[in-house]
């Protein structure tokens, strides 16, 4: 089986248990969904999307939390964990996007990296969610632990595991892929005990038929 050929397989399987793209985060724009993405680093969604009701209401917009007190936002956000360097990456990224960008969440790459606390990941998912761009293919912890483990990269830095992923998936289906991996990282292949028994793919997956999924 070539490479492309598995990667085929996998996308079917994950289509077949995922047909549906349901959102993660809960967000109602692109700057929403930034926000919402800065906070769930190290966090889970479920704990990002009962902060951000009372984050979004106090502040709506970027031009809003470009006003923000760093205290008053670290008080909202403490429960996401980190939340002095969130606070701090938010604020300044709110002013930016007000400053430069005239209160748009920026549309490219080039421009989301720029912003303060935005890496490739969380642009590759702006981009996606909040506007139907595949620039990039975002690779997060479960990304990159499921396509080490199905052999469909050999690397273990995200961006050599995203390189990987885009020369394999159309491009279309880039924004599917990390949503759905995320989703069955969750639920099947979990980092610690996997469950195997119950993946279907474990008839082509190289650490399920050697019984040794890291």
């Amino acid at each position: 089986m070539t490479l492309h050929q598995r990667a085929s397989r996998v996308l079917a399987a994950l289509k077949r248990r995922y047909p549906s793209l349901d959102m993660h985060l809960a967000a109602e724009s692109a700057w929403e969904l930034l926000v919402a993405t800065v906070l769930a680093a190290q966090c889970t969604d479920a704990r990002v999307n009962t902060v951000t009701p009372e984050l979004f209401r106090r502040w709506p917009g970027p031009a809003d939390l470009a006003e923000a007190s760093p205290e008053d936002l670290e008080e909202v956000i403490r429960s996401t964990g980190f939340y002095h360097s969130k606070a701090k990456h938010l604020i300044a990224a709110a002013r930016r996007v007000r400053d430069v960008y005239d209160g748009e969440t920026p549309r490219t790459m080039a421009d989301l990296v720029t912003l303060p606390g935005v890496a490739r990941k969380t642009a590759n998912v702006v981009l996606w969610g909040g506007y139907g761009i595949n620039e990039g293919l975002a690779v997060d912890t479960h990304v990159k632990r499921i396509a080490f483990r199905l052999g469909l990269t050999t690397h273990t830095d995200p961006v050599d595991v995203e390189r990987d992923l885009m020369e394999l998936f159309p491009r279309e289906e880039w924004g599917g892929v990390n949503h759905r991996m995320v989703w069955f990282g969750r639920h099947v292949c979990m980092a610690r005990k996997p469950r195997c028994a119950e993946c279907e793919m474990g008839d082509f997956c190289p650490a399920c038929t050697a019984g040794m999924a890291p």
